[in-house]
């Protein structure tokens, strides 16, 4: 048996293909138990993404579990299995168990340290488990996968750096404000920026939330969901003085917010300083508002310069979480190659229990004046006994196990321990006294 990976993802696949593979809730376990049921497969998982679609899985013959993934993708997506494989990768033994090490790590994501992968990581694992296609190995491989994933962020601080322009701006206003709790903020806007935006601010604990938007329904419904307030847009310069952060991201053409608007807030505030952060493209906010005192304006380039040097550090930090991920998964090959001689040592284990079980009837027959007590300890010194003498050989059959060539090793570790090494020692026994007796 060997653990594979195959699909696609973004670096394999355009988007246009990964979307006609991309598999929705409604189609998920339908097309987990089709793959399921390929008679080569023992254990599978799928892992459905917007940039990836990728099945990891047990299988006895991965090349043969490929082509038959291949047919089912085809019949799924309405693409030719011919033009699919252009796009799938099939990863197998160590490669396979590396990549999902790597994709749960979120070192293979396109935003290198993004959280969301092991949301969809463990989510995927447990759908598996609801739809029965997961066992031993598999929840192994997935808690082992999960395991490494928490060392790497903890170790390496892949996923501390802000790489996305709405939380660089966040991490950008605590460094000016510090403690952000007794922070008004004013989200200027209410599409998809604002709204991660407000999502960080939300989790950085500011005092309240204000939305002023064009659409004042708009403003409404994002500030309702994060606990806010709405601000008619007409009496947006009215409020201004009461904000702290102002984020703009607006579609408008021209600059909304002007030098003149902010000339009379620093006397009403007082000095308290006021910190804008310009995402817009075309820029919102007029250049020359930086030009007032307690006045801190940054634009989306500034943004980015911070998220750049960021993701600069967490490509440094992916290098040593990829000496880590080496690590794990030479531990893991190794438990998974020592499984394939665990039934061969519950054999020869069994077979020391039978030998025990009737030396100790034969013994406790022969002294029939033993107590129970002193039964029970006879019993117990030979199961220890036994145990330490199996102690080395056992030892040293799950270390060749790992090893070129480990099934000899295997075969006449389990042909020297079974009964019928016995019986063909008797038979060789025969033999030789039978020629004895011809010679005489």
């Amino acid at each position: 048996m060997e653990i594979f990976a195959t699909g696609l993802n973004y670096k394999t696949a355009p988007v246009e293909v990964r979307e006609k593979l991309a598999i929705s809730e409604e189609n998920y376990s339908e097309i987990l138990e089709k793959i399921n049921k390929i008679p080569s497969i023992y254990e599978c998982c799928i892992l459905s993404t917007c940039n990836r679609v990728e099945i990891y899985g047990i299988s006895d013959s991965p090349d043969e579990s490929y082509i038959d993934i291949l047919k089912i993708l085809s019949s799924y997506s309405g693409l030719k299995v011919e033009d699919l494989k252009k796009y799938i990768f099939l990863y197998k033994d160590k490669s396979a168990i590396k990549h999902i090490f790597q994709v749960s790590s979120s070192l293979d994501s396109m935003v290198i340290g993004e959280p969301q992968i092991v949301c969809q990581f463990k989510d995927s694992f447990i759908k598996a488990k609801e739809n029965n296609t997961v066992k031993h190995v598999m929840t192994r491989l997935f808690d082992k996968a999960m395991n490494v994933s928490k060392k790497i962020r903890t170790s390496t601080g892949i996923s501390k750096r802000a790489v996305s322009i709405s939380y660089a701006a966040i991490e950008l206003a605590k460094k000016i404000f510090g403690d952000l709790s007794d922070k008004n903020v004013l989200l200027l806007g209410a599409g998809e920026m604002a709204e991660l935006a407000a999502k960080h601010l939300a989790s950085a604990g500011v005092r309240h939330i204000f939305v002023s938007n064009r659409t004042f329904e708009k403003a409404v419904q994002l500030a309702d969901e994060f606990g806010g307030s709405a601000i008619r847009f007409n009496k947006l310069f009215e409020f201004l003085p009461e904000a702290d952060i102002i984020i703009v991201s607006t579609g408008a053409k021209e600059p909304i917010l002007r030098k003149e608007h902010f000339k009379e807030i620093d006397k009403v505030r007082k000095g308290k300083p006021v910190f804008i952060i310009d995402i817009s493209v075309p820029r919102n906010v007029s250049e020359d508002v930086n030009d007032i005192e307690n006045v801190f304006l940054y634009n989306i380039d500034d943004l980015k310069m911070v998220v750049d040097k960021n993701l600069e550090e967490r490509k440094i930090a992916a290098e040593s979480a990829k000496i880590l991920i080496d690590e794990e998964v030479a531990k893991f090959d190794r438990w998974l190659k020592q499984l394939h001689v665990n039934p061969v040592i519950a054999k020869v284990r069994s077979y020391a229990d039978e030998i025990r079980e009737k030396q100790l009837e034969r013994l406790f027959r022969d002294m029939s004046y033993l107590n129970e007590k002193e039964r029970e300890n006879i019993d117990l010194a030979v199961r220890s006994i036994i145990n330490k003498l199996l102690h080395r050989p056992t030892m040293y059959i799950k270390d060749r196990a790992t090893k070129e060539n480990s099934e000899i090793y295997i075969d006449i570790f389990e042909e020297m321990f079974s009964p019928k090494w016995d019986l063909r020692k008797q038979q060789n026994k025969r033999s030789i006294k039978k020629g004895k007796k011809s010679e005489r």
